[in-house]
């Protein structure tokens, strides 16, 4: 009896010998949050600091302007504001964007030239977005002869300010459905913000966007829009010196 159990025991050893140890327990990451909720506007957020320190919005949209538009261009100094209070940037380019023949190749390409040296000028970092907008309800022959035109420019323009391939800032559009869907289907733009205008063209069919926007909240004591974003919707922070915060 003595001997079987011997026998068992060396049997049981080899076997736990040959047999492959377990793999490790990792602990699940937590999922990032899908949601996101934010507002856009046209002033300098800085005015309104203490109101946008206390939300909880994730982002603020603020935009890149021709030095010649009366409304202040996103800067620097409200960038490091924004990024110091824990918000997201959104940048996004606004130029005569409500008028139909103001859209060409030749001023997309422009555009994006502007838009770069600003988004480098504030410390935008590379690999976020830049979105354009087309501010009025365009039409499919609008769509076709002059806005698909104007981001092929704007494409072109991004590369040849980075002097690279691929560029360094991927390229939105805010815009109608129609508009967003169509630039979104020919890969002329990534990232799309679908226009709180609910009557313009393709609206109700378009799904596929990255932020939306409604109306404005009476939670803040200035002109702004909501909006939502599912996911990625090309936001960023910039660098903070500490002495900033």
């Amino acid at each position: 009896m003595r001997e079987l159990t011997l026998a068992v025991a060396v049997l049981t050893l080899a076997a736990c010998k040959e047999a492959p140890p377990p793999p490790p327990v990792v602990a699940a990451a937590a999922p990032p949050s899908e949601y996101a909720q934010g507002i856009d506007l046209a002033r300098d957020a800085r005015d309104y600091a203490q109101e946008l320190k206390g939300s909880r919005l994730d982002f603020v949209a603020r935009y890149y302007r021709d030095p010649a538009s009366r409304w202040p261009t996103l800067t620097a100094a409200e960038a490091a504001m924004l990024s110091a209070a824990g918000k997201r940037v959104v940048a996004v380019w606004e130029w005569h964007s409500h008028r139909a023949d103001y859209f060409t190749y030749q001023t997309g390409y422009n555009d994006a030239l502007n838009a770069y040296q600003q988004a480098k000028g504030i410390g935008q970092p590379p690999g976020s977005a830049i979105y354009f907008a087309v501010d009025f309800n365009a039409t499919g022959e609008d769509i076709l002869g002059s806005i698909d035109p104007y981001f092929r420019g704007v494409r072109v323009g991004l590369q040849a300010a980075a002097g690279q391939a691929p560029p360094d800032y991927r390229v939105g559009v805010y815009g109608s459905g129609a508009v967003c869907a169509h630039l979104k289907r020919v890969g002329l733009a990534e990232y799309a913000w679908l226009s709180n205008s609910n009557a313009w063209a393709g609206y109700d069919d378009f799904t596929d966007w990255n932020i939306k926007q409604s109306g404005g909240s009476p939670g803040f004591s200035f002109d702004h829009d909501i909006n939502e974003a599912w996911g990625d919707y090309g936001g960023f922070q910039v660098p903070v010196e500490i002495s900033s915060l």
